[in-house]
This record gives structure tokens, sequence and C-alpha cells, in this order.
């Protein structure tokens, strides 16, 4: 008996230790902020892991809900949970329903729910900046709520990273001027954190690297308190080039990553000051931010090492390894494994292998970044005994378009739990370059956090409308339907399709960036607007709903540019004057009709995306500096000759109209007045003048709507009524 008590005494006090590890009080705050009025009817507790897995339980008791979990982010998951099952509502980027019932549902018995996942990731080092690069604080706040109520403890947290890296190389003797040329503009860090390259979009300004390091002191404070591991980053070999007078016989390599930008300098993991400067950065940010042991580092990323010999792959593995491990014999590496996908031809099995097992099993921690695409694991025996996180990168350079892998991400992560060779599958995420768009792909992605029963996709999509548009109608459900065979259904192409309208001039159907190929007749989207138009009496006052109107609109009409382009080129080499002139203007005026559409909605603004980046600055100076930054990214890339250029286009309002539509009709003015000379066009000509253009849109200053216009219902009704039978026309 006494036996008993006493083990029962200490089960107890290990709870209640346990316990104490919560933040109880973060977890009441993120449900206050979400649904303030209504926050008392709910009640947060503790609940032990179970076989050493995150669970959490939902329960009624004296008509207040109770939320308990293992974590605070279990806890969020909990009240996500109850909010979509139990009052149909939905909180996501593009869109939320939080229309709770007077009385909210109580539960007959509790709900409990485990994590198959230890590990569930979040983000891409390029989220950074194709979405993240103005955040301030307030919007930071909301998409860590976003993580905790999506299941996400593992996310990737280097905001601020410059910051420790001038403080460490201040030490060691650097000046500002030493410096100046090594940091990299705002908008441009993910690919300075990556090697890529140096102080593009710069000089960066101190101010910035200050007030940064005190908003990843919130991000990391807030993430911990909901019990999150962030994942910090450590040192690969990048260094200044000011690095060769201060250490002269220190070995280093010049690398290029062959888009435009000079030399960057990687310091050979066989000089000892590679280690050095490893344990260096290491303890300067364990002092600054502490540390959960978890560290991202990615070697030769879309860079080639110098040699393919494993021996020197091992070496090089250990190395970095080693740096990490004398600042924290704890440490985990974790690797995007992007470099086995990007660099196949070079990465063969001789070659991952010497990298992976130069590292003990435990020490490494392996992203398969787009599973969703090509998973790697299954080329490389589950990485060779590491523990790996299946996820879903899906988008590539923050491109506006509908598009996915629904039924791949509806399956794909259950089938590598359920199959014998997955290995040390550990962890599920989400490694997208860029956020807010296509949300039911994400939140189709973290379902499985909590559940790994084979899913029923039409079953779960008819709770996404449900939760998304207030009630699931017939044509809403259809829509959905047709989606599903559309454009989520990604066979044929990697990623989304651009339109033709953001490319750069020309004849041709496509151009390097702008890949117009779609995965489907674009036809058989059209029966998906025709329904939503029905839709908007009854669903129409839905955020989510508007939203999705506004994103099918967009789709059908940046997909109808295409054959209007074959028009107005086959009217030009008939030498056609009157239909040339004809179609152009329905092509320019199609660019205006987007834009205005755009511009009902926050998520598709170019002055909202511009404001955010001259808030961040303190001087007039900054603000010009990070506007150009802005501007840049979306367009050029980098400089005039960027060979990026439109990567990471965009189909925004004011970008439309005063960037692509503005490129168009001086390539148009080009042809006419070189016919109207009998002169031969020369695109060559038009190429180097518009690549100057381009650049002083980049270099100046001009204000845009930053706040939504117009009614996007009637907009959306507008543009119905103009273009469908035009469209169906230009199919048939």
């Amino acid at each position: 008996m006494k036996k008993v008590t006493l083990t029962l005494l200490i089960s107890l006090l290990c709870m209640i230790r346990l316990s104490a590890q919560i933040d109880l009080g973060e977890s009441k705050a993120l449900i206050k902020r979400i649904i303030p009025s209504r926050a008392n009817a709910f009640e947060v507790g503790y609940l032990p892991q179970e076989n050493g897995k995150d669970v959490f339980e939902i329960s009624s008791k004296n008509g207040k809900i109770i939320l308990k979990g293992s974590t605070g982010v279990s806890i969020a998951s909990a009240f996500n949970y109850y909010l979509n099952e139990f009052c149909h509502c939905q909180i996501t980027w593009n869109g939320s329903n939080l229309a709770l019932p007077k009385v909210l549902p109580t539960l007959k018995s509790p709900i409990k729910k485990n994590s198959e996942f230890l590990y569930r990731y979040y983000l891409n080092y390029c989220t950074f900046n194709y979405s993240m690069s103005w955040w301030d604080w307030k919007r930071w706040e909301k998409e860590i709520d976003w993580m905790a109520l999506h299941g996400i403890n593992m996310p990737l947290a280097i905001t601020g990273e410059e910051y420790t890296w001038y403080e460490v190389y201040k030490e060691m003797g650097f000046s500002d001027e030493d410096l100046k040329g090594f940091f990299s503009g705002p908008a441009y860090f993910s690919w300075f954190w990556m090697g890529n390259l140096d102080g593009w979009g710069g000089p960066l300004p101190l101010s910035w690297m200050k007030s940064h390091h005190e908003l990843q002191k919130k991000i990391i404070q807030r993430e911990r308190a909901l019990g999150m591991k962030p994942v910090l980053p450590a040192f690969t070999g990048h260094v200044p080039e000011a690095f060769k007078k201060h250490f002269p016989k220190a070995k280093l390599k010049a690398t290029n990553w062959t888009n435009g930008f000079a030399d960057t300098y990687i310091l050979d993991a066989e000089d000892p000051l590679f280690a050095e400067l490893g344990k260096k950065f290491l303890e300067k940010q364990t002092k600054m931010f502490g540390t959960d042991h978890f560290y991202s580092a990615d070697t030769f990323n879309e860079n080639e090492p110098p040699s393919d010999e494993p021996a020197f792959l091992s070496k090089l593995s250990a190395k970095v390894y080693e740096g990490m491990q004398q600042a924290d014999p704890k440490a985990v590496w974790v690797m995007q494994a992007w470099l086995f996908y990007s660099d196949r031809k070079f990465w063969k099995e001789p070659q991952v292998k010497a990298l992976l097992e130069a590292v003990p099993n435990d020490k490494m921690l392996l992203l398969d970044l787009a599973t969703e695409i090509e998973p790697v694991w299954k080329r490389t025996q589950a990485y060779y005994g590491k523990p790996w996180v299946w996820n879903m990168l899906h988008n590539f350079g923050g491109n506006v378009n509908l598009f996915g892998r629904i039924e791949g991400v509806a399956n794909g992560p259950i089938q590598a739990l359920n199959d014998p060779n997955k290995g040390n599958l550990q962890g599920l995420g989400l490694t997208m370059e860029a956020i807010e768009q296509n949300p039911v792909l994400y939140a189709l992605t973290m379902r499985h956090a909590w559940d790994s029963s084979p899913l029923d996709l039409d079953k779960w999509l008819d709770g996404y409308i449900r939760n998304r548009y207030g009630k699931v109608t017939p044509e809403n459900r259809e829509v959905w339907q047709i989606l599903k065979k559309t454009v989520y259904n990604g066979t044929t192409i990697r990623d989304g399709a651009e339109s033709i309208l953001t490319g750069r001039p020309t004849f041709d159907s496509t151009t390097v960036w702008t890949r117009t190929k779609l995965n489907y007749a674009p036809k058989d989207l059209l029966p998906a607007w025709d329904l939503m138009i029905k839709s908007i009496k009854a669903n129409g006052s839905k955020e989510g709903f508007q939203y999705d109107l506004v994103d099918i609109s967009r789709q059908v009409l940046a997909n109808y540019a295409l054959p209007l382009q074959k028009k107005w080129v086959t009217a030009y080499r008939k030498n056609d004057w009157v239909s040339f002139q004809k179609y152009t203007k329905e092509y320019l005026t199609l660019i205006d009709d987007l834009d205005e559409l755009l511009g009902t909605r926050q998520d598709f603004l170019l002055g909202k995306w511009i404001k955010e980046a001259r808030a961040c600055g303190f001087t007039l100076a900054e603000k010009d500096l990070y506007e150009q930054n802005a501007r840049d990214l979306i367009t050029l890339w980098g400089d005039a000759n960027s060979p990026l250029h439109e990567y990471s286009n965009r189909q925004w309002n004011g970008l439309l109209k005063d960037f692509y539509k503005v490129r168009w009709e001086k390539f148009f003015n080009a042809l006419t007045s070189a016919q109207q000379k009998g002169e031969k066009y020369q695109h060559e000509a038009f190429e180097k003048e518009i690549k100057q253009w381009e650049w002083s849109w980049v270099t100046s200053h001009k204000d845009f709507i930053a706040t939504p216009k117009g009614n996007p219902n009637q907009v959306a009704k507008k543009l119905f009524d103009k273009y469908y039978s035009k469209i169906e026309q230009a199919y048939e």
C-alpha cells in the first residue's frame, strides 16, 4: 500500500513539475487574441505526453470548454480543432471565419488526439523574404498564433541573424567599412544567409540590424512560451571578402551562384578557423537568444562543391558539425535536403552518403524539402538512418496562382508513415518559398499533425467549405470538385503556372520565369467561376468566399491572356494592323480589369508591400532603400541584366497597371512605330531599352493603394458579365 502511494506521489510530483514548464498564461492569451469577447468560455490545462508523443484533449465541464495539452502548441491545436469541428469556424491567411455560435457547443464525451510526428516543422529560408521581409511584431505575433493553431512546434528562426554576425566580426577587429559590402539589403537575407550573394540591396543600416535583433527576441520568446523549439542558424563557411585582409593565410574559396551576382567567399572546412568561427557565432547567438540545440546549416545551396570525392564531402560535413558541437555538445544539425533535389547529377549515392554519415544519426535532422514533388527519401534509403521530415514545398517565389497536389498532400504523409522503408521518419512540415496563398493546401497538410488515419478528401473538403463559407451548397461543393480536378490536380508541372501578362514582352507563349503551361485545360475551370458567381447570394458575406471568388476570377482572366496574345501575334505576323490594334487594346484592358479586381482584396496589393517596407525605415534614406528592395525582388530580382527577372512575379494590384501594362504598351508602340517607318522591329534593341526602364521603375517612388478598394463580389460579377462568353468562345 505504501509502495503504491509513494508511486502515485512521485507521478503527481512529476506531473506538477512538467506542468510548470508549460506557460498556461500564454495559451490563455492566444485564445484571447483570437476571440477576445468569448475567451472566458475556455479553460486550459496540462496533459502529459503519451509514449513520448504530444497529445491534446477537449472536454466540457460546467458549461465551459476545457482544453488540455502536453505543450502550448497542443492546447492551441485543441482550440483550433474545437473551432473547426464544433463551431464551423476557420483561421487562414486569406480570409477567416470566426462567427461563433451564440451558445458554444459542449462535448458529450472527451476527445483526445495524439501526434504521430515528433517534429512539425515550418518555414524555408526563402519565406523570410518572399513573404516576411517587412513584418513587424504585430504580424509575427499573428503568424506564431497560426503556427500553434496548426500544430507547428519547430519553426525556423533566423530573423536578426545579421546582427549576431555583426557583433562577432566587430569583436574580431572588422570595421564597419569591412562589412559594408557584406550584408545584403533586407529583401535578400535568405540568399545572403545561404552564401549565394553579398551586399546586394545594401548597404544595410545598423538601425535595421538592431531593430530586428530586438524583434527576434520577441519571436523566440513567444515561440518557446508556446512550447516550440526554434531552429537557429549555424555557420556554413560564408565569410566577408575582407576576411582575406584580416586572415591572409586563411583557406578561402571563391564561389558563384551564377545568377548575375559577384563571387562570394567560403572558408575551407579544413582551415582551423572554420570550427573556431562556427563556435564564436553559436556562443554569441546563445548568449543573445538561448538555444533549443537545433541549428540550421545548408552547405552548397545551389552551388556545386569543388570536389565530388566522398572523402572530401565527409570531412566538410564533419567540420560543419564540429563547429556546432564545440559550442553546444547537444547540437543537432537541421539540414534542408534541397541540394539533393536541385543538383541530383552531382549528389549521387556515394556523395549523399558521405555527407550524411559523417555526423551521428541522432545529431542530424534532414528536411525532405519538397516531398510532395519528389520524395528524395525514397532514393537515399530514407537518408541512411537519419531522422527526417516529410515536407510540402508547393510555392516558388511567391508567384500568384491556383495550384497544388491536393491528392498527394491528402495521402502522402500517411503513406510515408505506413511505408516499411520509411526509415526514421519523425516529422511533418511546410517549407514553401512564400505563404499567404492557396490556404487549402496548408490546412490540409497540417491536418495530419493530429490525425494519422487515411483521409476521405471529399469529406474533408466539405468541412473546409462549411467552415470557410458558413454553409455547404451544391454549387460550392461542385466548385471544389472542379478545383480538385483542375488547378489542384498537381500533374505534369512542378509548380504553379504564371500568366503571360507578367512576363517581359514577347511573341512567345512563355518566358524563362513566366511559364504558362497549365496542368489542366483552361476551359475546364470556367464552370467553377460560373458557380462561384451564382453562390454570391448564399456565401458572399464571408471573407474566405470573397478571397476565393477573387482568386478564381483572377486565375480565369490570367489564363485568358494567352489566347488573346495569340490573336495579336497572328495579326502582327499577317500585317493585319486593324486586328492588331483591336486585340492589343483588349489585352491592355484585360490588365486594367485584373488590376481593379485585385484591388478589392488586401491579399493582392503592391501598395501594402511597399508601405510595409517603408515603415521599416527610420530615415528617408532608409525608407527609400527598403522600397527599392521591395520593388526589385518582385520584378528584376537583381540588377537591370538580372537572369532572375520575373522569378518572383506577382499578380498584384498596382504592379499590373504600373509595371506589366506599361511594358506591354512600350512593346506594342515599338512594333507599331517600326511598321509605320517601314523598318524591321529590332527585339534586341527593345530589350536593352526595357531593361533600363525596368531599373528606373525599381529605383523610383510612387504611392499605391494600401487598403482594398471596391466590393469584390460586385467587381467579380461585372468582369464575369464582360468576359465569360468571350473566354468560352476563345477556348471553343
